[in-house]
């Protein structure tokens, strides 16, 4: 969204980073396509995907600018007063808690806008699934969860005995890992959970190895096998600044209020980022997933274990499997429960 709007170095670096550019031939439309294809609709397995782009009420757009939106996104440009902070504020959460089903609210918190806020770009995605093969709730029960540091926790942990894509991956600087893959309904979307081998071996190293060529690496050396799968329920919420990961990736001059280039949105001088901010929930029970970013793996061979029992922290990707996109990434270091059933 910010590329739409951006010119000069500032457009050239969000190029860079991103690896593609909205004026080359054909992204447009394979953006919209992919939006489309990830959207379903695949039976109870649902992926919802919206975009806003909110506005001073006073700011002068670019004609060609407003044309642009509507063309790449689908969606108007919606006008707020920010100078009534706190009404801004209730607009862009309502907009949030509307398009994330209710799992996110209050996302922008009291300061975040004020009189000087000009537009706030906003992207929400909602994923709900149910497992292929939902966990029995009679078989979950207490377990012990290893934590990195050696001290333990209780938690409620889930099991069933089934036939799952299984495999063993090393690499030289990950060690030993475990990868096992959980589809939902209708087997377009899966859960991948990757752990170390060894219980005190470090997640991170394995978390800075994964991307999609990875993964796709994954898939393609997994085979059925029928095994005990003992996961844990678990309920995770994270918020991030993203400005940091952003101008490490070479963002840089869009947070710069003396160079930032937002001239395709607007001719008023002085535009730029002040913060980019990310928030995501996800829970993991025995009905399914609700939620609200090169290295060459070398498939070896050991002794399979007749039970994969995840007790000690471990990676998820909730993945797309026809295109290969990756809708949600994360890391249990220890698992916070939760209670109640998807429904």
């Amino acid at each position: 969204m910010l590329q739409a709007a951006s010119e000069g170095k500032t457009l050239a670096q969000i190029k860079g980073a991103m690896g593609f550019g909205l004026r080359e031939w054909g992204v447009p439309r394979a953006l919209r396509l992919l939006q489309k294809t990830l959207s379903g609709p695949w039976g109870k397995d649902v992926v919802q995907m919206a975009d806003a782009l909110f506005v001073q009420r006073d700011l002068p757009l670019a004609p060609t600018f407003m044309l642009r939106f509507r063309r790449l996104f689908h969606q108007m440009v919606k006008q707020v007063d920010f100078s009534d902070s706190a009404r801004a504020r209730e607009v862009v959460n309502a907009w949030v808690e509307q398009h994330t089903n209710g799992m996110i609210r209050g996302f922008l918190q009291e300061g975040t806008l004020g009189a000087l806020t000009r537009l706030v770009l906003a992207n929400a995605i909602h994923f709900k699934g149910l497992w292929r093969l939902p966990f029995p709730e009679a078989a979950t029960r207490q377990r012990v969860f290893h934590k990195l540091d050696g001290s333990t926790v209780v938690v409620p942990m889930m099991e069933q005995t089934a036939e799952f894509n299984y495999g063993e991956f090393s690499t030289p600087e990950q060690g030993d890992y475990d990868v096992i893959e959980l589809p939902y309904q209708g087997e377009m979307l899966s859960m991948l959970i990757a752990s170390p081998f060894q219980r005190d071996a470090p997640l991170s190293a394995l978390v800075a190895a994964v991307d999609p060529r990875l993964i796709a690496e994954w898939k393609s050396n997994m085979s059925a096998v029928t095994r005990l799968l003992v996961l844990p329920k678990f309920s995770l919420e994270s918020e991030v600044d993203l400005r940091a990961p952003l101008e490490a990736l070479g963002m840089t001059d869009m947070f710069d209020c003396e160079k930032a280039n937002f001239s395709r949105l607007s001719g008023q001088d002085g535009l730029f980022v002040s913060r980019a901010l990310q928030k995501v929930k996800i829970e993991v029970n025995e009905s399914g997933t609700e939620a609200s970013s090169a290295t060459v793996a070398i498939v070896y061979s050991r002794m399979a274990p007749l039970e994969i029992v995840l007790d000690r922290p471990f990676l998820f990707v909730v993945r797309h499997n026809p295109t290969g996109t990756i809708l949600f990434m994360g890391q249990v270091m220890e698992p916070q429960p939760l209670g109640l059933p998807l429904k």
